[in-house]
């Protein structure tokens, strides 16, 4: 990635480390933050608020939490950062141009009312992950209307997102290429490995090879935002690739 950021490496099986942590790897959240747009970086925060709640600035508390719903969390992260990356870039050219709207108060006080329905990972008698992104679904590209709002704060480019109606939404929250698509299950596969997903006879579904892992909320916070910023360059490389061989279809 640019800006020398390494990746984190594959997460390892709990019983690989004595104390059963898997996140003893460095913090480069300054070299993310270089990654993105101030107008961005705004929203990733809110993101990480809406996440980890008032243990975002909490780096020495170790959760246990299913490696699963980790997973779940970094995919819908990485969702999140492609969409993020798609409006951000409609947002500066606008902005370049001065074409860019102004929110009315009537708006923003309807988004700061707005109420969602998950828990922060963290949240007081709770340590349970979220399992899907509050404003972007991961797994279907769609949009919880319910998530705008809660726990986070006023942002220009959160703002100019809420002009936009429930189909342009969808469309920008949705990977455009089946390529990007494989690129971005593979990377999560090999990260957290593919979850034997089983279906009780009583509809109960359930991953067989679960296991839960101790992470710092530090450790949470750095998956997250190499997450954001792995589907921010997602975006970036399908958009290059697509200007020379035109395979996009949206």
């Amino acid at each position: 990635m640019d800006a020398s950021v390494s990746l984190i490496p594959i997460i390892a099986p709990p019983s690989s480390d004595p104390s059963g942590r898997v996140d003893a790897w460095p913090s480069q959240d300054e070299k993310l933050k270089q990654l993105h747009s101030p107008e961005a970086y705004e929203m990733i925060q809110n993101h990480l608020a809406l996440i980890l709640g008032n243990r975002l600035g909490d780096s020495a508390s170790v959760a246990q939490i299913s490696k699963l719903r980790v997973g779940q969390v970094y995919a819908a992260s990485v969702m999140y950062g492609y969409f993020l990356k798609r409006v951000d870039q409609r947002f500066q050219l606008e902005k370049s141009m001065k074409m860019l709207p102004n929110a009315s108060d009537a708006e923003e006080s309807s988004v700061q009312q707005a109420k969602g329905d998950r828990r922060p990972i963290g949240g007081e008698g709770s340590y349970e992950a979220v399992s899907s992104h509050p404003e972007v679904s991961p797994w279907s590209g769609g949009i919880n209307p319910g998530g705008f709002g809660h726990g986070i704060k006023t942002s220009r480019l959160r703002n100019y997102v809420m002009y936009f109606d429930g189909e342009t939404l969808q469309r920008y929250a949705t990977i455009r290429s089946k390529e990007a698509v494989s690129i971005f299950e593979k990377h999560t596969e090999a990260f957290f490995g593919r979850p034997e997903i089983i279906i009780t006879s009583q509809g109960t579904v359930y991953s067989s090879n679960d296991e839960l892992m101790k992470i710092s909320f530090n450790g949470l916070k750095r998956l997250v935002l190499e997450a954001v910023t792995f589907g921010s360059f997602l975006w970036d490389v399908e958009s290059y690739v697509d200007s020379r061989y035109h395979f996009v279809m949206n």
